[in-house]
């Protein structure tokens, strides 16, 4: 009962046991989020992986899959299998559409012809999908640009009076790159007649008061024509707020849903070699935004069809070479990939296994006399593989850095256990008498131990309690906190500069005593404070300072989930090694000898 009423006493006493709490709370609150940064990244690439490709990938590189549509049949008839869907995946010269500029700006980009009907069940393209809706401002520029694209029909259509006004009204609202909002879709509309308002509709669907955009995201389709869905940072139009969130710099007049790009390919022949570049000019229907900055930047999505001609993977005659008049066959059309879901609660691995058995049941299921066979479950070229297996090249170096993190980090027990120990050694040398009265009135050398062992399980356990809620509390604020770091609101200059003021009014009060330390520490936090206020004005000087880059580190926002595991180790480590640094004062006290002690000074 003694050993607890002394613990309390020594802890409430005292002002370095608070000290020792306060580093044991740090160090474990730096190793929760660094391993909760290091965990969350290693998810948000994995997670983002399994978003974008499914479960199972079936891959034959750039020769692709023939009679892929079989192959599909074969693959959802499997009890395990949820979904499935072709992807043809290349690379392309895509041609932006810049109005403003001399130059038109080529950007190389990775090209994903996809079936807009099975890709969202496979994967979440629906959610990345980043126009939901047609903005009020975004309306007027479509219908800027449908009146000048059909300006003759739309002119034939209107009586004088109201050409006269549409031409007005839509020269002077297209004569600025910035305008505001001018209501012109409202102008028009109060103006023209109903039937003539119906034919200005009918130039694009967008007109319409709901703006169908997601739908023509959705089915890669503008106004019944093949469009593009691109990377929300392959245009240049867009820009990120300080909430995480985009939009679309000069008053939407750069938003790519109202252009056309031209896409240009090089398709392969069988023998590897390159075939004359096939370009096709298309509207962008949407922008999408998988979270993954280096997928943004780079990839667009078109129809399965437009994607299969550009690389001369649709469907083709195959011409006798003597004879070139005489057909001999039919090339079916390819895919370079098939993705695969599996049902809830189907392990990947086992779904592999499924997909490499369905592959050979399609493959035994080949009609005799097929003229072009799909290459067969041992070909190297074909790749059955699992979204991990897929991601491996770049998930294994990111897992060998966490790991690597975590071993560095262990050292942080050994400071624990050595701060421990030197707090601990000074504390037995200031109470020597305390543990001679100890001793002498009959206490074992083991309850002396015991009264420093228990003294540091509170000091540990308080210490990696307050560094847990630490931990927690930056984590999940991180990107608030990043925010902050990155544009500093100028309250905190000021509140430094006050506290800085304070500061040196209590080092000049307290100086005029003769003692040192206070001019000491007050200097100190006079300079500390004074840097807080300069690093703010300088941040903010500059515009704002980017600490988290999206292009660097693939992700526009920090992982700011906790990894518990990590957290729970980390606490019971710093308990444990806070015990083992105070085990060598402790044996050291159980050991003086009780007359020497009470004759201590």
């Amino acid at each position: 009962m003694y050993q607890s009423k002394l613990t309390i006493r020594y802890l409430t006493s005292r002002f370095i046991p608070l000290i020792a709490v306060a580093a044991v709370a740090l160090c474990v609150a730096l190793v929760i989020v660094v391993v909760s940064v290091m965990t969350g990244f290693l998810n948000m690439v994995q997670s983002s992986g399994r978003t974008l490709m499914g479960d199972v990938v079936v891959t034959y590189g750039l020769s692709g899959v023939p009679h892929y549509e079989r192959l599909m049949d074969t693959l959802i008839s499997h009890e395990s299998v949820a979904a499935v869907t072709p992807i043809v995946d290349g690379w392309g010269l895509l041609r932006m559409p810049y109005p403003d500029r001399d130059a038109k700006q080529s950007e190389t980009v990775q090209v994903w012809g996809i079936d807009p009907h099975s890709f969202p069940e496979v994967t979440q393209f629906a959610e990345s999908l980043q126009w939901k809706t047609v903005s009020e401002n975004q309306r007027d520029w479509i219908l800027i640009d449908a009146i000048q694209e059909h300006e003759h029909d739309v002119l034939t259509q209107l009586n004088e009076e109201d050409r006269e006004f549409v031409i007005e009204h839509v020269n002077n609202a297209a004569r600025t790159l910035n305008f505001e909002p001018v209501g012109l879709y409202d102008t028009i509309r109060n103006k023209l007649p109903e039937e003539d308002w119906a034919y200005i509709l009918a130039l694009d669907s967008r007109l319409t008061q709901d703006g169908d955009v997601l739908a023509q995201g959705l089915s890669l389709e503008r106004n019944g024509k093949p469009a593009i869905v691109s990377g929300l940072h392959v245009s240049e139009g867009n820009e990120r707020q300080e909430d995480g969130s985009y939009q679309v710099i000069r008053n939407d007049y750069w938003w790519l849903p109202r252009y056309s790009g031209t896409l240009t390919m090089l398709p392969v022949d069988a023998q590897g070699g390159i075939i004359e570049p096939e370009s096709i000019v298309m509207p962008f229907a949407n922008e999408f935004m998988s979270g993954v900055y280096i997928i943004d930047d780079t990839r667009i999505f078109v129809p399965l069809h437009v994607a299969q001609q550009l690389l001369h993977l649709d469907e083709a005659e195959i011409v006798d070479e003597d004879d070139p008049t005489e057909v001999v066959g039919v090339d079916p059309a390819r895919v370079t990939s098939v993705l695969v879901r599996g049902e809830e609660g189907v392990d990947t691995n086992e779904l592999r296994a499924n997909v490499q058995s369905s592959y050979l049941k399609f493959y035994d299921e080949m009609p005799i006399g097929t003229f072009v066979m799909p290459p067969p479950l041992g070909d190297p070229g074909l790749v059955i593989q699992t979204w991990e297996d897929q991601q491996r090249s770049f998930t294994g170096p990111v897992e060998k850095e966490r790991e690597l993190m975590r071993t560095l980090f262990s050292i942080i027990y050994l400071v624990v256990a050595a701060l421990i120990l030197s707090i601990f050694w000074s504390i037995v040398f200031e109470k020597t008498k305390d543990i001679g009265i100890l001793r002498s009135i009959g206490a074992s050398r083991i309850s002396v131990v015991w009264v420093f062992l228990q003294f540091a399980l509170v000091i540990g356990v308080a210490g990696a309690t307050l560094g847990t809620l630490l931990g927690w509390l930056i984590t999940t604020n991180i990107n608030a906190i990043h925010e902050a770091l990155g544009n500093p609101p100028i309250s905190i200059a000021i509140v430094a500069i006050i506290l800085g003021c304070l500061t040196i009014a209590w080092m000049i009060k307290r100086s005029r005593t003769g003692d040192f330390l206070p001019i000491v520490l007050g200097t100190l936090g006079t300079i500390l404070f004074a840097c807080i206020a300069l690093v703010v004005f300088d941040i903010r000087a500059m515009g704002g300072l980017v600490i988290w880059d999206a292009s660097v580190y693939y992700f526009s926002h920090i992982p700011n989930d906790v990894d518990w595991n990590a957290a729970i180790v980390t606490s019971i480590g710093a308990v444990v090694f806070c015990l083992i640094g105070a085990a060598i004062p402790s044996a050291k006290a159980a050991d003086i000898d009780p007359v020497k002690a009470l004759r201590h000074e």
